[in-house]
């Protein structure tokens, strides 16, 4: 959280990722004027995690300069299920108290792969009909 990057909000946010072989690796949020395109201290950690081939994770832990329960928003959320659904989130407060949730818990009904799954089905589906069709056509494959 000291390492945040908020000049305009001055909200930090500082993240804990542990992977399953007990690498930590962490993370800070980063802002921007155009806020849409700031970076959440979770993400931070994940990509760095992931961009070091980590693809196993046991936890995050969330702590923000405002003392209080910091959730991950929504974009966090979703990245987190797509690449670590099995994960708890521990959120620390000023007092040092623990709630501690799992992504789905914090996104009930995500969005994922398997909404995308049919696309690829039908995909597939056609391009095994064209290689049988121009099988067919030309007698050989």
């Amino acid at each position: 959280m000291s390492e945040a990057i908020a000049p305009y909000s001055n909200f930090r946010v500082g993240a804990a990722l542990l992977t399953k072989n007990g690498a930590i690796y962490r993370g800070h949020n980063i802002e921007v004027a155009s806020y849409s395109l700031t970076m959440c201290a979770e993400r931070v950690a994940l990509f760095k995690a992931l961009s070091e081939g980590e693809r196993e994770f046991e936890s995050i832990l969330i702590v923000a300069s405002s003392g209080d329960f910091c959730a991950p928003c929504g974009a966090c959320r979703q990245v987190l299920m797509e690449f670590a659904p099995s994960l708890v989130a521990h959120l620390v407060d000023k007092d040092g108290r623990f709630k501690s949730f799992s992504i789905s818990e914090l996104l009930p009904e995500s969005f994922s792969k398997r909404n995308l799954d049919h696309l690829f089905r039908n995909a597939n589906a056609k391009t095994s009909r064209k290689a049988r069709q121009s099988k067919g056509a030309h007698g050989k494959n």
